[in-house]
């Protein structure tokens, strides 16, 4: 390998494209890396980011793409770019090690490890010189360099103090806590109680959808019943679609708001976040009615279709910035708006006045018009917004970052089924399937990649790959009753058992034959999308809820245990895994007995969503018997009827669509 090359050029991430052009000799990270910085004993220089990362792209300008700086760093160091989002393992571990260091986390993450690719000093933005109150990154790669040579022992003291601790928190070993609802009703209590009751979220700034934590909420709901669950996560959801944070002429929303009130967000759009809008979406409609949530789905399915599907499959992100400037897509001088009357009342509504509502521009948002107004005056709306967007549709775009990772498109497949079933949207669920046909058709030898972008594939994939596709697999099956999509999540099922399973039965995010990591994290942590491991609770729950495989209910039963012991020796990032505890212990089938799919019983558990619910649709033949829920004995079926279970419990079947409306809602 030549030491003076740049090496990112053929790279599956579009990151890491972006860097190929710069003068520092990038390496990907990968064994080939580390082995290079071992034979020539130079630290390495670890560089975490991502395509959509405003500060990514702050530091890239000023200090990677500096001839001076990017010199010292090739005399210095090996320096390997990482795709957080290609290899979200090896961002965990890293960033774990920086919490321990008491520094705040972020992006870009610049972290300092041992040829071995142990960590012994990091940080995260770093200008050229001292600014904003940090050091310059010329002064921190010259200090780093003098700790290495001539301070080794305190360096060594820093590598297994910090080894320790990613390994006491990535892949801990705990006892086993046993499924309590006590435990889980506490946890969402203190999730409530850090609410912001006015305005919705988590109180303070800056505002993340955080979606973990909502699922939490409206869980907390589902199973107890309290309305002030219920009220809260219906604020928080409807004050950020009518915020700024939302994009109210192309749809999708924005990564999170930098201030307290929704109004000033972050540009960049993620794919994930906008995934579990719909889900949050589609609950929100069935429980209120209200419309909001509904036109909010719509034109966040329109921003897909639009401007995210590649291949037929889902594109990672759009950028926040344009021509160099965070936002500029967006936002709209005085001006660039109309003062006619077809707009004055648009300029009321969206909060647009001559001094702006955000660094003298205006960031459009309905904050103080939360509520939808009459047909008339929204259709009006309506047209003034169509108006503005063809006109922005002229302006330079944000950059899209193109590679699909498997578990993102996993979440919005997921999603799209969900809505399309419930909305009578076939086109969803037909761009759903064809995502998911793509996905799939990109294994080779039975095995996912993690990211596809055109011909290129990273493999091995996650064990967030897998349950992402198990869990897209189940929910086209609900949406459809197609048998197919239930042998699907086998087969991802027994792949995630055979590359990520270890001799306790538990999971790895990495495959067990990666050989390119310091440990092998368990994925137990959230981040903005519930944590590896509790995706895989879930999957598991609901294949064999559908399955009514009893072996794979204990077995996860058991798993679920194990991570609870783990998570409660966390202070953080718990909500997913005890999300998916509560669902193993509230699970729902519904079994619907009909001559064809589109009787009306079908239609009815169609429209009512509930996430703790399989239904499982059986031909009806007169006299056919069948046993509702495993080792509970075969009943005789006479007429079309749903039945409903909960866990071996199944209540009385009912005949109509009152009837099982009734009985679906009261489940609530």
């Amino acid at each position: 390998m030549s030491e003076a090359a740049n090496l990112l050029g053929n790279q599956s991430s579009p990151y890491l494209r972006q860097h190929a052009d710069n003068p520092v000799h990038w390496r990907p990270w990968g064994r080939a890396a580390l082995d290079e910085a071992i034979l020539t004993n130079k630290p390495i220089l670890l560089s975490v980011g991502y395509a959509a990362c405003h500060w990514c792209h702050v530091m890239a300008h000023e200090c990677f793409e500096d001839n001076e700086v990017a010199a010292l760093m090739n005399e210095l160091y090996i320096n390997i770019k990482v795709d957080r989002e290609e290899r979200p393992d090896i961002d965990q571990i890293y960033m774990a090690a920086l919490g321990a260091m008491g520094e705040q986390g972020g992006w870009p993450l610049t972290m300092f490890l041992t040829p071995e690719g142990k960590p012994f000093w990091g940080g995260t933005y770093f200008p050229k010189h001292s600014h904003y109150g940090r050091p310059g990154f010329l002064d921190v790669l010259r200090s780093i360099d003098g700790a290495w040579r001539n301070d080794r022992q305190r360096v060594e003291q820093n590598v297994i103090a910090l080894t320790q601790h990613i390994s006491a928190r990535l892949n801990a070993q705990a006892e086993e806590t046993k499924l309590d609802p006590a435990l889980i009703n506490q946890f969402a209590s203190n999730i409530f109680g850090a609410m912001d009751t006015v305005k919705g979220g988590l109180t303070g700034s800056p505002k993340f959808p955080s979606a973990p934590f909502m699922d939490t909420i409206w869980l907390s709901w589902l199973r107890t019943g309290d309305s002030t669950h219920r009220d809260i996560f219906l604020k928080s959801l409807q004050t950020m679609l009518q915020g700024g944070i939302y994009d109210h002429l192309g749809g999708g929303l924005s990564r999170y708001s930098v201030d307290d009130a929704w109004l000033v967000p972050h540009f960049e759009k993620m794919l994930y976040d906008n995934a579990q809008l719909i889900r949050h979406a589609t609950y929100a409609f069935c429980q209120t009615g209200n419309y909001l949530f509904h036109q909010r789905i719509d034109e966040t399915v329109a921003w897909l279709q639009r401007e995210m599907i590649v291949d037929s499959r889902f594109a990672s992100s759009l950028d926040a910035d344009s021509e160099g400037e965070e936002g500029r897509f967006y936002v709209w001088q005085d001006a660039e708006i109309p003062t006619t009357d077809e707009f004055q009342h648009f300029r009321e509504v969206y909060d647009v006045t001559e001094e702006g509502n955000w660094e003298g521009k205006n960031i459009l948002n309905r904050l103080q018009s939360i509520n939808l107004l009459d047909a008339s005056s929204e259709d009006n709306l309506a047209k003034a917004r169509d108006r503005l967007f063809k006109a922005r549709e002229a302006r330079i775009r944000p950059g899209r970052d193109d590679k699909a990772l498997t578990d993102w498109n996993g979440l919005m497949i997921r999603a799209l089924a969900e809505a399309g079933r419930t909305f009578e949207r076939s086109d969803w669920i037909n761009i759903a399937t064809d995502a998911y046909r793509s996905i799939s058709e990109s294994m080779v030898d039975g095995r996912l990649p993690h990211s596809v972008l055109g011909n290129s594939r990273l493999f091995p994939a996650l064990s967030s790959d897998y349950a992402a596709m198990i869990n897209a697999a189940i929910s086209l099956h609900q949406a459809t009753q197609n048998a197919d999509f239930i042998n699907h999540a086998k087969h991802w099922k027994d792949m995630l058992d055979r590359w990520h399973q270890d001799e306790y039965g538990l999971y790895s995010l990495s495959a067990n034959d990666s050989t390119d990591t310091i440990i092998r994290v368990r994925g137990d942590q959230d981040e903005a999308v519930p944590s590896a491991t509790s995706q895989i609770i879930e999957a598991l729950a609901r294949l064999a809820l559908v399955t009514s495989d009893e072996e794979l209910r204990l077995r996860t039963i058991s798993i679920t245990e194990k991570a609870l012991g783990r998570i409660l020796q966390q202070r953080y990032g718990q909500a997913g895994i005890l999300n998916s505890a509560g669902l193993m212990l509230d699970q729902i089938k519904l079994v619907i007995v009909t001559p064809d799919k589109d009787h009306p019983l079908m239609r009815m558990a169609d429209r009512i969503a509930d996430p703790r619910r399989i239904d499982l649709w059986i031909e009806y033949r007169e006299n056919r018997k069948i046993e509702l829920v495993a080792g509970s004995g075969e009943i005789t079926i006479n007429k079309p009827a749903a039945f409903l279970c909960r866990g071996f419990v199944c209540l009385p079947p009912v005949e109509t669509e009152a009837e099982l409306e009734e009985l679906l809602r009261s489940s609530f």
